[in-house]
């Protein structure tokens, strides 16, 4: 594979980005392929300290995340993205500037994503903790038309890889695995 691509996993906290692209990446690691995970939480942790939540820090966010997934892929990596995004315009950026990106969307209602609180975030929103939280005190806007749904409150991790990698192999982004 001369160039990677990007998959763009987009949803609301704890609907299993992050989940996805850790399972993916292991069986696509395990086919031979270079592959990164950028994952949000990580890349505010170590590149995006000085951002803020509101909607231009988070469009400079997702800016820094298209360039380091640009330059991956040119290289020949397979970028795995989990990062909220929540905004259209962003991600409609980040398709513009990334040649071979394909945004799947990990769709799970709020009340699902509220229950697994898997980071404990809600419950601080809940609390007053957070400000700007993405679902609850700041929109998500959801993808009109994404290249992929994953609906993580009907399959399971299993069953939304199998989804996904039927998605790479129809659109001859991965030969058979």
């Amino acid at each position: 594979m001369k160039n990677g691509f990007v998959l763009w996993f987009t949803g609301l906290s704890g609907a299993g980005k992050t989940t996805l692209a850790t399972s993916t990446k292991k069986i696509l690691k395990d086919c031979g392929m270079k592959v990164e995970i950028l994952d949000g939480d990580i890349l505010r942790e170590n590149f995006s300290k000085d951002l803020s939540f509101s909607k231009e820090d988070r469009d400079i966010n997702v800016k820094r995340t298209v360039f380091i997934a640009n330059l991956l892929a040119r290289n020949g990596v397979v970028v795995l993205v989990s990062l909220i995004s929540p905004y259209k315009d962003s991600r409609q950026m980040a398709r513009e500037q990334i040649e071979d990106f394909y945004e799947i969307y990990v769709k799970c209602p709020l009340e699902i994503c509220t229950e697994r609180d898997v980071k404990g975030l809600y419950k601080q929103v809940l609390n007053g903790g957070i400000q700007n939280f993405t679902g609850i005190t700041d929109v998500y806007e959801e993808p009109e038309s994404p290249d992929l749904v994953l609906e993580t409150d009907k399959f399971n991790i299993e069953e939304s890889i199998e989804l996904l990698l039927e998605f790479l192999k129809t659109r001859n982004i991965l030969s058979a695995i």
